[in-house]
């Protein structure tokens, strides 16, 4: 292997000490050294460090074995850059400190010892001997180079919002390397980045806050939702709770409680207890509202059977009676009652109702086979009747007075003689005989209106006072028409006319009484 393989070698050995892709990793490489790394400031009893420089080590220090080749320039410059934590945006690509630039914060003095240049003084760095002044400075450069690398990360996770937690360590941890002074560089524009990476940081995390503050709010106000309307469910009257529907809802909401507590959004233990014990507690009273329902409802349906089970019995012991006036009537009030009498389960009701009907129907039927039977007896009376109705009928129009009436009572005799009817034609029957006899009685008054005396003797004094009236009316027309008094023409002209008008109709009225 050739001297430059063996420098390049050691240069990777020396010089691959990736950024941690995350602030747990940064923390575990501050806290555990690395492989071959320099001893910084190391005591004078540790045990020598093979191949590795001494940073600030003291001179009388046991006498190390010979060193590693140390990396050369070429193998600093082109060494890979470390690699960085995957973010959501793109990985910016982090120059290298050239040795001109470093040479600007640093210089090399003696055998390997490094001052860093800050605040207008020198600070000792450490000391890598035995490797030229270039090598020397662009180990120290490098490990100014890996902290910035690490603030470019950090810098990237915070433009593209990535969560704040454990940032603000990260920045801690970069400061407290940074406070080592074992690094060449522009430590102070490191600084001043990691007072703008705080920050920003700080603003993130508000941000955060507020966004977490939010989503706990929006929570909040679901699930007091859900809250809220498990006890209006609770809280309904049961008699008019619609069970189905609110048992549904009551396990819909409780679903939607545990698809919330699934959700990964705490509330607070005290917030998430409280509503809990609501939310619980309206769900026991429901269940036992809902208990006690049913079990009233059993109750209810139990006594409801038992009432109708007796109407039933009574129903059907009336079934097979032939006394129909009286268990008609019995039946009406057996009808009553079950309308008043309070409902059974559908099943049981529809059931139950099922045997009154039937019991009802053997009644009605045996009935209804007997007044057939009737009906068949009175068709032949039902034959008179209608002979007799047709006589009835030829008084129209009632002319003669007294002949109506004589044959009017005629047919009444022999309908009477003739007897009952069929059922059904009863009111048809009926109702053409009163037709008669009402015309006749209506005959009847008339004539007494018009030969009645009072009416008479009124009817003539009301002529007499139009007729006198008329006269007068007549007379001012006159006096009127001499003056021509328009005004009084045309009092007197209304007057007439409205007097003569009602003389007209009362000489007619007289004129029918005649």
């Amino acid at each position: 292997m050739t001297d430059s393989q063996k420098s390049d070698e050691t240069a990777t050995d020396l010089t691959e000490t990736a950024a941690p892709a995350s602030d747990e990793a940064a923390s575990e490489a501050a806290t555990t050294p690395a492989a071959e790394a320099p001893v910084e400031d190391a005591p004078e009893s540790s045990a020598p460090a093979a191949e590795a420089p001494l940073e600030n080590a003291p001179e009388n220090s046991a006498p190390a074995p010979a060193p590693r080749p140390a990396p050369s320039p070429a193998a600093f410059a082109s060494r890979p850059k470390p690699a960085a934590a995957p973010v959501a945006a793109p990985v910016a690509a982090v120059p290298s400190t050239s040795l001109a630039e470093a040479s600007k914060w640093g210089r090399v003095e003696g055998d390997g010892h490094v001052f860093l240049n800050i605040d207008g003084g020198e600070h000792p760095v450490g000391q890598y001997p035995d490797v030229s002044d270039d090598e020397a400075l662009a180990y120290f450069a490098r490990k100014y180079d890996d902290v910035v690398a690490q603030i470019v990360l950090l810098e990237q996770r915070v433009s593209s919002k990535a969560q704040s937690t454990d940032m603000q360590k990260t920045v801690t941890h970069l400061r407290e390397q940074l406070a080592e002074r074992n690094m060449v560089g522009d430590l102070r524009s490191a600084e001043a980045r990691l007072d703008e990476l705080s920050t920003q940081i700080a603003e993130l995390e508000k941000a955060e806050k507020a966004e977490h503050d939010a989503v706990r709010a929006s929570e909040l106000a679901a699930r007091e939702a859900i809250v809220a309307e498990a006890e209006q469910i609770s809280g309904q009257d049961p008699a008019q709770t619609q069970w189905k529907t609110s048992s549904s809802r009551m396990n819909e909401l409780f679903e939607s409680w545990k698809a919330a507590q699934k959700s990964g959004v705490r509330l607070g233990r005290s917030n998430e207890d409280a509503l809990w014990k609501r939310f619980r507690a309206a769900r026991t009273v429901f269940d036992r509202h809902r208990r006690a329902y049913f079990s009233q409802l059993d109750s209810n349906n139990s006594a409801a059977k038992s009432a109708k089970e007796k109407l039933i019995t009574e129903a059907e012991a009336l079934s097979t009676s032939t006394d129909w006036g009286f268990a008609a009537g019995e039946y009406r009030r057996l009808m009553d009652q079950w309308k008043a009498s309070p409902r059974a389960s559908r099943k049981d009701d529809d059931a139950l109702w099922a045997r009154f009907r039937a019991a009802q129907d053997v009644f009605f039927t045996n009935r209804q086979a007997a007044n057939d039977e009737i009906d068949q007896e009175y068709a032949a009376n039902l034959t008179v009747k209608e002979a007799l109705l047709t006589e009835a009928n030829a008084i129209f129009p009632v002319k003669d007075l007294a002949a109506a009436k004589k044959a009017l009572q005629s047919v009444r005799d022999r309908w009477e003689e003739a007897g009952k009817v069929p059922r059904a034609d009863m009111g048809r029957i009926e109702a053409g005989l009163r037709k008669v006899e009402d015309a006749v009685r209506h005959a009847e008054e008339e004539q007494w209106q018009r030969s009645n005396p009072e009416r008479k003797a009124r009817t003539n004094s009301a002529l007499s006072q139009l007729e006198s009236a008329i006269a007068g009316l007549q007379d001012d027309l006159a006096k009127a028409e001499k003056t021509g008094d328009q005004r009084r023409i045309k009092a007197a002209q209304e007057a007439l006319e409205a007097r003569q008008a009602w003389l007209d109709q009362i000489q007619r009225s007289a004129s029918e009484l005649s």
